[in-house]
């Protein structure tokens, strides 16, 4: 998941056919298309100046309905059926955790009513953009019999939360904010890291990342575990404020916002205690829908 090589340039011929396949692209289906385009052509007007972690597609050359080469291992393996009900929930978390990967990590601040401030990452989590909500599963603390964890017990008592955006340069400051803490401890301190007071939310900021957004909570829904108990929370919080530090800011022709993944360097979670980096990626169109006539 660390790798450092570099990325091959994007060849000429390659880069004509994805340009192509953009502007053919937003002719068919145009605004939301539109912004999709402004957004690649803004991107790579920056890359000149940026880390080269931009590579080529895994198979440039294919055209549909062509089949694409399956390694032999996984062509000639047989799937293993696992029932979730026969193992049991603990157990489908190692699979869960190592199969649904990369995931991006929300680094939550919560204040409880009383005033004691709390931090943890959290990877069951993605977002939506109308309204702007992020969506957070927290799973009971095992380490207390099954309770809540601070963070979803303060979200109860003051509905209000920030979502940090986790990044390359704090990473290890950040990981050490996980651990089973008693309730009276302030994660934010103990790992040396800084508060930022918020605008619309009592929860502060963590002053390290480049991204933040102030939120409040819109839904959450209970989960229950085969035996019946509650096992997690999913929270979705609307998000009230974004907080974007200049230096990762990008507008795409039209003006509208958007985050520099070079900039950002963000970390993603997967298996075990394993975290990626975004260290090589490439862009890819989606089909033109005159393909369904062909």
């Amino acid at each position: 998941a660390q790798s450092t090589s570099k990325c091959p340039t994007v060849p000429a011929a390659a880069m004509a056919t994805v340009k192509y396949s953009a502007v053919a692209f937003a002719a068919g289906l145009g605004l939301s298309v539109g912004a999709a385009l402004s957004f690649y052509l803004a991107r790579k007007a920056s890359q000149s100046a940026a880390p080269k972690i931009w590579g080529t597609q895994p198979h440039p050359g294919w055209e549909p309905p062509k089949k694409l080469p399956v390694p032999p291992a996984i062509e000639n393996g047989k799937m293993v059926a696992i029932d979730p009900r026969v193992i049991g929930g603990k157990k489908c978390y190692p699979l869960i955790i190592s199969a649904v990967v990369p995931r991006p990590i929300a680094f939550v601040s919560t204040v409880s009513k009383d005033g004691q401030q709390n931090l943890a990452p959290f990877s069951y989590f993605t977002a939506m953009h109308d309204p702007p909500c992020v969506v957070i599963c927290v799973c009971r603390a095992g380490h207390r019999n099954g309770g809540k964890k601070d963070t979803m017990a303060n979200i109860d008592e003051t509905k209000e939360f920030t979502v940090s955006v986790l990044s390359e340069w704090f990473l290890e400051q950040a990981n050490h904010t996980c651990g089973n803490y008693d309730e009276d401890v302030d994660e934010m301190a103990l790992s040396g890291l800084t508060k930022e007071p918020s605008l619309k939310v009592k929860p502060p900021r963590v002053k390290e990342s480049a991204v933040h957004m102030e939120c409040k909570l819109k839904h959450k829904y209970e989960t229950k575990g085969y035996n019946g108990e509650d096992t997690a929370t999913i929270v979705v919080g609307e998000i009230v404020m974004f907080h974007v530090n200049e230096s990762v800011a990008k507008k795409t022709p039209s003006g509208s916002t958007y985050v520099g993944l070079e900039e950002l360097q963000p970390i993603s979670r997967l298996g075990g205690n394993t975290y990626g980096r975004s260290r090589e990626c490439f862009d890819l169109a989606r089909p033109d829908r005159d393909w369904q006539k062909r």
